[in-house]
């Protein structure tokens, strides 16, 4: 044969397979046929080159296969991110403050239609890139065990189970029915596992924890979401778990995951992680990446995030690397691909209209989420709701900063109505002014020439890919932190001005004060060195030193002070306590934010919001960051007297528990509404287990939203079935129901003095 003749042939070949795969199917064509069946006879037509670009975040097209183009990479933390416009819902950490699973579902039922829509539009374009896909990398259900923690706010708080019950509310919202033939899409449970804190190690950082306290604290939310809620992926950590990256766990992935708990879905790595395995500096496990590859592969990882996974042939031709492994985990990758109707480009969700994309329900329903995030935490002598008549300010560095509301993980909605727009509607001639920075001006860290943030500000363009490298995240990402910390300038200003403040509030009777931090401050693995602040993390938990002179002036010259706090986490607020009479909660509270708060502080809407982490004095009643051990943290095993507890939230109206008894295995008591308006508590079931010195303090082990009408008696009644007393058992080594003597906790909040107490012999 001639030169000539071989691409001939070539193309001739081509032409002849392309007429036969229309003509009679391949069986991975057959849609008749189960995701299984298809998924093993695609696997035997690959070549190895080509099952090495299938494991990867960003999987090319095979064309002679039909495999189209894909990227496993898509964000919904809050909604869909990061892919134009769409529904900003609160932050999880306020999401968490509702205590309202069916509210959660609901809301992440609006994301995955609203991520259908966009899936299919960008679907048409045959080019799925990075967050238009149909694999959303969330719920982030990590323990929130230290405030300092930037990431914190992307959790469901600091309580296993409340993290847990409302993470499976969160795939059961973007999964869809479990019966679907074609899944709606996937949620993923990351990040498995130990892992919360620090941003500024994560890379190299290596979590030692007793076995109490992983199977106790760490991984219950994990195995909720696995073995009751079916979540799909499970994404693996960058930290290192006894010595091993938590991708090259054996432990974790193989035996707790797969063997224990019957994991048969997805195991994908956090980005860029293997890296880490071999980077400088990092965590040293693996000499190269060829070896950091075969090392994720053979232990059951699927999708890498990331580029490593290029040496997946050389890993193979080196003898590192089984390809059985590789073919296992590809079915996977490939059964799942057929499941949610990608390869066919088929759905029960193709006729959703894409007006519902930030239409007019899915805003309510983001109104809603945000009514029932907000947690009253003070109102002396009832200076909330606001009265008629009243003169009014509203004041603060956050009173009217859209970006602040969206948090982290964001999308971009076309509309966001901040606190100063909502009460702008509200009160004709309406007071405003910023009066001070989220931080003093003498911080701007342009004029340190040793602050990163001040070098990004100043970043050129060619330089993007460098920043990347070092902190091993996406150039986008790095861009887009460029853009927020050139914003962040105007967080400083103006410089705080006592007697000018004092001058513009003259004849104002109450001062809404819209302070508290930002997600340009707190987050992850971000370039800041502030006063407070250090890499996304928080090296204390005070409000901003010029925000509290601030409300020391307002309280001096004696104005009634409403401060409503914006922040991620707990914020130490003891002197706030003193300089205002009511403090609200607000977090990140998305694109109706603004709207929310200003019909709690009219008293439109009674506050039912309860806190999802404990409201510590100050940083010196935590353990030291890095001690993993859960002694000391949160109010499972906190032993001190902190200044809101967890589960703690107060109304316009107020709430009386009766004694309660437990009969036939119900735990029944009654709650009273004692005041004149009509509203909702939150009750909280907690259990004691008085013999067990080692264990926590008290554990949540049910919630209830219960709606009592003024005046009137709602009766609770909840089962105490084995789950209940699931326990440390020191033979065992696991969580298992242990019988013995209990004390059975109920009421408004987890401190002892709100709680009624009955004992129980299970």
């Amino acid at each position: 044969m001639n030169n000539l003749s071989k691409p001939i042939l070539t193309i001739v070949l081509t032409a002849c397979a392309a007429l036969s795969l229309g003509a009679q199917p391949y069986p991975y064509q057959d849609k008749s046929l189960s995701p299984e069946r298809r998924a093993a006879d695609l696997l035997s037509r690959l070549t190895l080159e080509e099952k090495a670009s299938l494991t990867m975040h960003a999987s090319p097209a095979i064309p002679r296969l039909g495999i189209k183009q894909y990227n496993w990479w898509s964000e919904a933390l809050h909604g869909i991110a990061r892919n134009g416009s769409a529904t900003v819902f609160p932050q999880p950490i306020g999401m968490a403050s509702s205590f309202d699973e069916a509210l959660v579902e609901e809301v992440f039922t609006a994301a995955s239609d609203e991520a259908r829509v966009k899936n299919k539009e960008a679907a048409a374009t045959n080019d799925i890139k990075v967050y238009q896909g149909l694999t959303f990398w969330t719920p982030n259900i990590n323990i929130f065990r230290d405030p300092r923690w930037g990431r914190g706010m992307e959790t469901y708080g600091e309580d296993p189970y409340l993290t847990g019950r409302l993470g499976m509310a969160v795939v059961r919202g973007l999964q869809g029915p479990e019966d679907s033939p074609v899944r709606k899409t996937h949620a993923c449970a990351k990040h498995y596992a130990v892992h919360s804190g620090l941003e500024s190690n994560r890379h190299r950082f290596d979590a030692q924890v007793s076995e109490r306290d992983l199977r106790e604290t760490y991984l219950p939310a994990f195995k909720d979401l696995v073995t009751k809620a079916h979540v799909q992926e499970v994404m693996t950590a960058y930290n290192r778990f006894r010595g091993e990256p938590c991708a090259a766990s054996s432990y974790l992935v193989n035996q707790i995951l797969r063997k224990e708990w019957g994991y048969k879905g997805m195991v994908v790595s956090d980005c860029w992680a293997i890296a880490d395995f071999f980077g400088e500096g990092r965590h040293g496990f693996s000499p190269s990446a060829v070896e950091a590859t075969a090392a994720a592969v053979s232990n059951g990882l699927d999708v890498e995030c990331g580029s490593s996974f290029v040496n997946i042939p050389a890993a193979v031709e080196r003898g590192l690397l089984d390809v059985k492994d590789l073919d296992r985990n590809l079915m996977r990758i490939l059964t799942e691909r057929f499941r949610l109707g990608e390869m066919d480009g088929e759905s029960p969700w193709d006729d959703l209209d894409p007006s519902i994309v930030e239409g007019e329900a899915h805003r309510a329903l983001s109104l809603r989420m945000a009514h029932e995030s907000l947690v009253l935490l003070q109102n002396k002598n009832g200076v909330l709701p606001l009265k008629p008549g009243q003169k009014i300010a509203v004041i603060g560095p956050n009173a009217d900063d859209t970006e602040m509301m969206w948090g982290n993980y964001n999308p971009i909605p076309k509309s966001t109505v901040t606190l100063l727009a909502a009460m702008q509607k509200r009160v004709p001639g309406l007071v405003s002014f910023r009066g001070c920075g989220i931080i003093g001006a003498e911080y701007l860290p342009e004029n340190d020439p040793n602050n990163p943030m001040g070098q990004l500000m100043k970043l050129p363009d060619a330089e993007l890919e460098q920043v990347a490298q070092q902190y091993a995240i996406n150039v986008a990402d790095v861009r887009r932190y460029a853009r927020r910390t050139q914003q962040l300038r105007s967080s400083f200003l103006p410089e705080f001005n006592a007697q000018e403040v004092l001058k513009q509030l003259e004849g104002i009777d109450v001062v809404v004060f819209a302070g508290g931090i930002s997600p340009r401050l707190e987050g992850e693995e971000m370039p800041v060195q502030l006063p407070g602040f250090a890499g996304g993390d928080r090296t204390d938990i005070e409000l901003p030193a010029v925000q509290r002179e601030m409300l020391r002036t307002l309280h001096a010259a004696g104005k009634k002070v409403v401060f409503v706090n914006f922040s991620g986490s707990a914020i130490g607020l003891v002197p706030e306590t003193e300089s205002c009479d009511a403090i609200l909660q607000a977090w990140y509270p998305g694109q109706e934010g603004g709207t929310a708060i200003a019909d709690v502080l009219f008293g439109e809407v009674n506050p039912s919001g309860k806190l999802p982490v404990t409201f510590y004095r100050n940083v010196n009643q935590l353990p030291e960051v890095e001690n993993y051990d859960m002694e000391g943290h949160t109010y499972r095993y906190f032993r001190g007297k902190p200044l809101f507890p967890f589960g703690y939230g107060i109304s316009y109206t107020e709430f009386r528990y009766g004694a309660g008894k437990i009969q036939n295995g119900v735990l029944e008591f009654t709650v009273k509404n004692t005041g004149k308006r009509n509203g909702v508590e939150t009750v909280q079931v907690y259990v004691r287990k008085p013999d067990d010195a080692r264990g926590p303090v008290k554990t949540l082990r049910a919630f209830r939203r219960v709606n009592v009408m003024a005046g009137a008696t709602a009766t609770v009644r909840i089962p105490l079935d084995d789950e209940v007393f699931t326990w440390w058992s020191e033979s065992a080594q696991d969580m298992v129901p242990v019988h013995g003597n209990y004390e059975i906790l109920f009421g408004g909040s987890s401190a002892d003095e709100d709680l009624k107490k009955l004992s129980y012999r299970f």
